[in-house]
């Protein structure tokens, strides 16, 4: 997505759902945005208090308004509203047209990456016609002429390349990778991070690509593409994928094209110890696997495991220290749990990596 005009001030719209894992765009945001300047949430649910208590569990100065017009009353307009968080279908739900409508009608102009198409909506184009407004639909294919086949350029990267994967999706996958990414650059190690996803290009990574919205057959070489140009212009040490979805999930398996088509040197594995089942596919006759088998699938694809990361949702400090015992037991890898531990092991273990 090469829009590097869109960049200033930004609400996230999240509809009642900012506490949930459907608003992990508006977390992502909420947590860095080099692309956006945050500087309120719309949330009815949550009206009145700051979104870093809700998100992030400390006060960010970011506050909540029920509505646009209220936030605009109280802290000025912003250029743009963004759509943060993943509804069902990936449509936008009738009950939120009013609250669209509202955005589009005070002349903000709307970031939206659900699957979707808004700016085909005829009712909400309309108002957005009218009030001079802009709608900007982010999950889309790039121009034909701007998509590339793969060509083995991979392989004259130099840099070494990791890839963030999951056993499932909505795993925390891309605030690993930045806290990878981030550690590294404080270490003095430059590394960038390679989008996949909106939220990633949301936030301002330069080089990446939609995974979703891009058609299969040029998915191997938008990955190259995204990893060889970073690569030749930013000249860093280190280069991270960021994943999609998870290796085995049936609605959507993932993780392949990064191993082979990126060529990558090292996994980070990342995991919901709690998760038996796949997100939303509670009824459907397969349970998510061992994780010890996806390390053993990753080394049959041709990379291999350098650490295993753990997805905190709904675990005490008693059952955090259950699950470090148990891999333990099982593996010699660094587990870390990537919000709560130091990560010297991981960080360790992405520069041990020989080329």
């Amino acid at each position: 997505m090469d829009q590097p005009h869109i960049s200033g001030s930004a609400v996230i719209i999240t509809g009642g759902l900012l506490d949930t894992n459907n608003a992990k765009t508006a977390h992502g945001l909420l947590r860095v945005s080099n692309r956006f300047k945050i500087i309120g949430v719309i949330d009815e649910k949550f009206s009145g208090q700051d979104s870093g208590d809700i998100v992030l569990g400390k006060s960010n100065d970011i506050p909540i308004s029920n509505d646009i017009n209220s936030f605009i009353a109280d802290f000025g307009k912003p250029k743009y509203a963004i759509i943060g968080m993943a509804t069902k279908g990936g449509v936008l739900p009738k009950e939120l047209y009013a609250s669209v409508k509202n955005i589009l009608a005070a002349g903000v102009e709307l970031i939206n990456g659900l699957h979707e198409p808004i700016s085909q909506n005829d009712e909400l184009r309309k108002v957005a016609d009218e009030s001079n407004s802009v709608i900007h639909d982010i999950r889309i294919s790039k121009k034909f002429e701007d998509l590339h086949f793969w060509e083995g350029k991979v392989q004259e990267i130099t840099a070494t390349k990791i890839a963030v994967l999951g056993t499932d999706c909505a795993l925390g996958k891309r605030t690993t990778s930045r806290l990878i990414e981030t550690g590294l650059n404080d270490l003095g190690h430059k590394a960038e991070m390679i989008y996949t996803g909106q939220t990633g290009w949301m936030q301002g990574a330069g080089y990446g690509l939609l995974f979703d919205a891009t058609p299969n057959d040029f998915i191997s070489g938008e990955i190259e593409h995204a990893l060889y140009e970073c690569w030749k212009n930013e000249k860093p040490e280190v280069l991270i994928m960021e994943g999609q979805s998870g290796l085995r999930n049936p609605s959507g398996p993932c993780g392949s094209e990064f191993i082979i088509s990126g060529a990558c040197d090292g996994v980070v594995l990342q995991y919901s110890p709690i998760r038996k089942k796949f997100k939303g596919l509670d009824n459907y006759p397969a349970n998510a696997p061992d994780i010890m088998d996806e390390v053993k699938l990753i080394e049959t694809l041709g990379s291999r495991v350098i650490a295993i990361t753990v997805n905190e949702e709904n675990l005490s400090d008693k059952d955090k220290t259950s699950v470090r015992s148990e891999l333990a037991s099982r593996t010699d890898l660094p587990v870390i749990f990537p919000f709560t531990d130091d990560l010297a092991p991981l960080l360790n273990s992405v520069l041990a990596i020989k080329k």
